[in-house]
Order: structure tokens, then C-alpha cells, then sequence
């Protein structure tokens, strides 16, 4: 029996040094990234809270690992493929000398100087706000399709009308049309279950599972790394952006309890097609390695342009690029208004530097409104989000909080002169983990549209008071506190 004990004793103490050897080596390479203080800190607050499980989470989450493929691919394909791009768009660029005074010059300048994407005149917006119009809309187009339909999404939810997508897809993959869709592998994982995949396969359609996960995956990349960009392209005329996912929000998450989802969605056309269809064959080569430039449309099919010279610049983001880039976007767009800011973004858990953009502008005389869903399919985001509302109402910021639904849309308005608009929420997430896209639009009767859409927002929101917000009760304050202090890592 004794030497039972001393054996579970020399057991015990070897687990103890190992777990502080461990501990030690993990906290020093936590310090060494250099990442914001609040993240290094969370995660060694999590390293030393949870025994060995908090340095398993850590080296799943706790890194940007993209994958030696995909990291390798980037690097080689990102010279060719933005002298592609400004190829494109050469013929339709914006000088900067022309709008050398205007608000968005230097958004544009940052833009081009981080992601070498280049703005372009010449384009026609359509904001479709209608979940079965943008369906509807997408079938006609993909029926009228020749050459190429490249569909890009984070969630594809089967049923409803998204069955119709899949089989207008079908009927243009059979007419010989190049039909590539390209899926989150976790928000699409129902899809990929389904019956559609080996239907699309049958039809020839081309189907990809983006940054796969599963236990075995865990040593190759970063496993929470997620695809949230909503793209298509189609020939070279017609593409689509937005905020919503391939769902019908008739029949998608009925039992979440948060109400419909309200999303909109652009519908593009112009010079600014070539370089949406650009960025959809990055990201399949990325993925899976296949070129698509030799695949595009012919020449004598380029995009038409048009009267109206909606001015455009898209902005992709993710892992791959400098991952502060679509940040500092942000909080420059912020910075810069003079008068007037409205937001509007399902997931609002914003770092130091957002928040003291927000706070700054208010304190310097511009109205800052910021429109929040009332209820959220996350109960950890929406603890957090509503941690940062008493400093913003101090600082006389207004907090809309919609009631029609899950309000999805994710939007800055800027004087009403500029809006940035896409798949970008406005937390640590959409910054620095998930592959989105934003466009930058300015000189469109598109602003005024999107604006009118804002203030509907309001019209059946409820604004949050100071003193009314200040009388919840403890339970809650304790809540948003705790996941506030851990927002960080959310």
C-alpha cells in the first residue's frame, strides 16, 4: 500500500510539473505574438482557469493557422491575381486627383494601399430587401446564365424556396453552363447531408466543402476559421453581395425563437463583375488548388457599363491578408464622418479602438446611431454587445434595438455620402477569423436607398434610454459583465 501511495504521489507531482512546464511554455508564446493586450490576457486568463483544457482550447483557437496549403497558394497566386484585377479595371478606375477633397478619398487610398483593389465607375446597385424577391431574382438570372454561375456562401439551408436555386442550378449545369458553388463546411453542414450534393454531382456542378473540420483536421488548421462571405457571379454581367445566406427565412431556424431573419442583398452589374468573379476564383484555387482564369467568360461578353456610375470598390478579407486590414477600414469610415453615422450589425462586440471611434465621433458633435437586433440567436454575443451600451449612452450615442425580427444587415452609412456594406459584423470575429467582403460605395442613388432602408429599421425599433437601461436587474449586469470581460475571444 505505501508503495501505491509514493507511486500516485510521484504520478501526481509529475502531472503538476508537466502542467506548469506546459503552462509556462504556452504563456510565453501567448506573449510573443504581440496580439491586443485584452486577447493575450483572455487567453491566459482561460490557460490558467482550465487545467490542461485551457491549453488544448488555446493551440485549437487560439492561433491563426490557416493551413501550409492554402498559406502557400496565397502567397503565389496573390501578384497575379491583383495585376488581374487592376487589368480589369483599368479602363474605369476613379482617380484620386478628381475627388482629392471628397470624404471617401482617403478610404479609398487605405484601401487600395492594403488590398491593391482598385474602385471602379460606371456600375448599377440594386438593394433588394425582400428575402423571396432576392430568391426569385437570383433563379431568373442563374436561368438566363451561358458561361460561368460561381455561388459563394457561409449557409446554404435546404427547403423552401433555396430548392429552387439548386434546381436552376441543375437545369444551367445541364445546358452546359460552368456551375461552381462554394460552402462553409460548417455553417453548410446540413447541405452537405442532404440529398443536393450528389444531385449537383450527377448535373456536373462542381461543389466544394470550405476549411473543413473534424478531429483529424485539428493539426492542419485553425479549426473555427469559417468561409462568410455571400458572393455570386454570372458571366459577366450580374453578380450579388450582401448580408443574407442562401436561406428562406420562411422555414430556416423557426425554433430559435429571434423571429425572422431581415437581410439584404446588392444586385451588381457593371465593371465591377470581373473583379467579384476574380475573388471567387481566388478562393476556389485557394481551396482547392484549380485555376479558373483559363475558365472566364470571352472577352466579347465584358461586363456593360453604365449611365448611373455607382462608384464601387470591393474589399475582401480574411486570414490571408494582414489581418488588422478590414479594422483599420472600419474605424477609419468612422473617423471620418462629419455628421451623421448609422450602423447596423447582428453581432456589436467591438475592440478598444472601435469603440473609442464610436465615443470620439458623438463626443465630436456627429450622430451616431447604432441598430441592433432585440433578441439574438447567440445568448454569449448578446450578453457581451449589451455590456458596452451604458459607456456608448453616456457618450450620447443612440442604441436602436429592431423588434421585426433577427436584424442582419450589416452596414455603415457615413453623411450620407458613403456606405460600406457586405458580410462584415461588427466584432472581433468578422476582423480577424472569417473570410468576408465588403464594398465601399459612394456617388449612387444607392446611398439614399440604403438610408431610407436604415430609418425604416428605426421606425419599428425601440430606443434604448440611459435611466431605463440603468434600472435591470443584477442577474443580468452580472452576465453581460462576465462575458464582456471575455469578449475578446468571441
Amino acid at each position: 500500500m505505501d508503495k501505491w501511495d509514493s507511486f500516485t504521489n510521484f504520478i501526481t507531482l509529475l502531472l503538476v510539473f508537466l502542467h506548469a512546464v506546459i503552462i509556462i511554455l504556452v504563456s510565453f508564446r501567448v506573449i510573443t505574438k504581440r496580439r491586443p493586450a485584452s486577447i493575450s490576457l483572455a487567453w491566459l486568463a482561460v490557460i490558467y482557469a482550465l487545467p490542461f483544457a485551457g491549453v488544448i482550447i488555446y493551440l485549437i483557437f487560439g492561433e491563426l493557422y490557416l493551413g501550409k496549403k492554402r498559406v502557400q497558394r496565397a502567397a503565389a497566386m496573390l501578384g497575379p491575381f491583383t495585376q488581374r484585377i487592376n487589368l480589369c479595371a483599368a479602363p474605369y478606375l476613379i482617380t484620386c486627383d478628381a475627388d482629392k477633397r471628397s470624404l471617401v478619398t482617403p478610404l479609398r487610398e487605405l484601401i487600395y494601399g492594403r488590398f491593391q483593389m482598385p474602385a471602379v465607375t460606371g456600375n448599377q446597385l440594386t438593394l433588394l430587401t425582400s428575402p423571396h424577391g432576392i430568391l426569385e431574382q437570383i433563379i431568373a438570372d442563374v436561368n438566363t446564365a451561358t458561361h460561368v454561375v460561381y455561388l459563394e456562401f457561409y449557409i446554404w439551408a435546404v427547403g423552401g424556396k433555396t430548392d429552387l436555386v439548386a434546381s436552376a442550378l441543375i437545369n444551367a449545369a445541364k445546358r452546359g453552363v460552368d456551375c461552381r458553388v462554394m460552402l462553409d463546411s460548417v455553417g453548410s453542414s446540413p447541405f452537405f447531408k442532404s440529398r443536393w450534393p450528389k444531385l449537383f454531382k450527377q448535373a456536373g456542378i462542381h461543389l466544394i466543402e470550405v476549411l473543413p473540420v473534424g478531429p483529424m483536421r485539428i493539426f492542419f488548421h485553425r479549426q473555427d476559421l469559417r468561409m462568410h462571405r455571400k458572393l455570386i457571379a454570372i458571366d459577366n454581367h450580374v453578380g450579388y453581395t450582401g448580408s443574407m445566406n442562401l436561406v428562406d427565412p420562411e422555414v430556416f431556424k423557426q425554433n430559435a425563437g429571434v423571429g425572422e431573419w431581415v437581410d439584404i442583398m446588392i444586385r451588381l452589374q457593371g465593371p465591377i463583375i470581373p473583379i467579384t468573379s476574380s475573388l471567387l476564383e481566388w478562393d476556389w484555387e485557394m481551396e482547392t488548388g484549380e485555376s479558373l482564369v483559363n475558365t472566364r467568360v470571352p472577352k466579347d461578353q465584358e461586363s456593360p457599363v453604365f449611365e448611373e456610375s455607382s462608384h464601387v470598390q470591393m474589399i475582401p478579407s480574411g486570414p490571408y491578408f494582414d489581418d488588422d486590414d478590414i479594422h483599420q477600414v472600419l474605424v477609419s469610415a468612422i473617423y471620418s464622418a462629419q455628421q451623421s453615422l448609422i450602423l447596423t450589425t447582428p453581432y456589436f462586440v467591438p475592440d478598444e479602438a472601435l469603440q473609442a471611434a464610436l465615443k470620439t465621433a458623438s463626443a465630436r458633435g456627429v450622430k451616431v446611431q447604432i441598430i441592433l437586433p432585440a433578441k439574438n440567436d447567440s445568448r454569449m454575443v448578446d450578453y457581451a454587445c449589451k455590456g458596452f451600451f451604458d459607456e456608448l449612452l453616456v457618450c450620447g450615442v443612440e442604441i436602436y434595438q429592431y423588434q421585426n425580427g433577427l436584424l442582419h444587415t450589416k452596414s455603415i452609412l457615413v453623411d450620407n455620402e458613403l456606405c460600406l456594406v457586405g458580410t462584415v459584423n461588427l466584432d472581433k470575429r468578422s476582423f480577424w477569423l472569417n473570410f468576408e467582403v465588403t464594398l465601399l460605395i459612394d456617388k449612387s442613388p444607392f446611398i439614399e436607398e440604403l438610408y431610407q432602408l436604415q430609418l425604416s429599421y428605426i421606425a419599428h425599433s425601440h430606443q434604448v434610454c440611459l435611466t431605463q437601461w440603468r434600472q435591470r436587474g443584477r442577474v443580468q449586469r452580472f452576465l453581460e459583465s462576465l462575458f464582456y470581460l471575455f469578449n475578446p475571444l468571441l
